[in-house]
């Protein structure tokens, strides 16, 4: 297995390898960009005493750098390319799972360990996840493509922000876990939707679907899940300073 081999996985690539192949997918990751840029300019503004742990700047650059990465996966293609997309996003996964479970929550260190260590579990399960779905989307299970797409890879993601925003219900960030919760919802959504509307999201000669949108909108996600992290304090403090973050 050639880490050069070319991968095709979404509606807009079809099968083609030019470098712009997908050009609204490629063009989309700007909202990863976008949002890191956002966030570290809100965190750049705070007075040092009411910043958030350098954690919270860790974040920011993953966040750019998941950007990065997806322009180089949806312009490439290749399996490197793949290493370059999925690797930031999962451990900007893992890492706010960490944030969430010791900044918001108070809970020790080895209790976090344990959190992050089944959080990983759970998503590398997810991800090897089978299922037969011929009738509800037949053009995704025709292509041989993964369970809803791959798309329920992500499931243990979204269970977490759901948690998060229950437990932290009496906490300001737990406001911006619930918008987040459904943000990704709406994304999901979308990304498992892109090969059964390839054919009806034909623009400009040529066929679009909907991943891009899964990048608009997991960009908006991540900026306030970053804005969460940066202007947020422990389980006992609103924020960093007595600041409030408002969704």
């Amino acid at each position: 297995m050639s880490l050069g081999e070319k991968i095709y996985l979404y509606c807009e690539r079809g099968h083609d390898p030019a470098f712009w192949a997908e050009p609204l997918n490629a063009v989309s990751n700007a909202a990863f960009v976008i949002a890191a840029l956002a966030a570290a300019k809100e965190y750049a503004a705070l007075p040092p005493e009411r910043r958030s742990p350098a954690a919270a700047a860790a974040l920011v650059g993953l966040t750019f750098v998941i950007g990065i990465g997806s322009f180089l996966f949806h312009t490439y293609a290749t399996r490197w390319a793949l290493l370059a997309d999925t690797v930031p996003i999962a451990l900007f996964m893992v890492a706010y799972v960490a944030f969430v479970l010791r900044r918001f929550m108070g809970l020790h260190w080895i209790v976090v360990g344990l959190g992050v260590v089944a959080f990983y579990a759970a998503a590398r399960y997810a991800g090897t996840i089978q299922c037969s779905y011929g009738e509800l989307l037949p053009i995704t299970a025709r292509s041989g493509a993964r369970c809803l797409n791959g798309t329920v890879a992500y499931a243990p993601a979204l269970l977490a922000l759901v948690g998060a925003a229950v437990v932290l219900a009496a906490h300001p960030a737990g406001r911006a876990m619930a918008l987040a919760s459904v943000i990704f919802l709406m994304s999901m959504t979308v990304r498992t939707l892109d090969l059964e509307l390839c054919e009806l999201s034909r623009f400009g000669g040529h066929l679009r679907g909907s991943h891009f949108l899964w990048h608009g909108l997991n960009g908006w996600m991540l900026f306030i899940l970053l804005r969460a992290a940066i202007r947020h304090g422990g389980p006992n403090s609103s924020a960093p300073g007595g600041g409030e973050v408002r969704t």
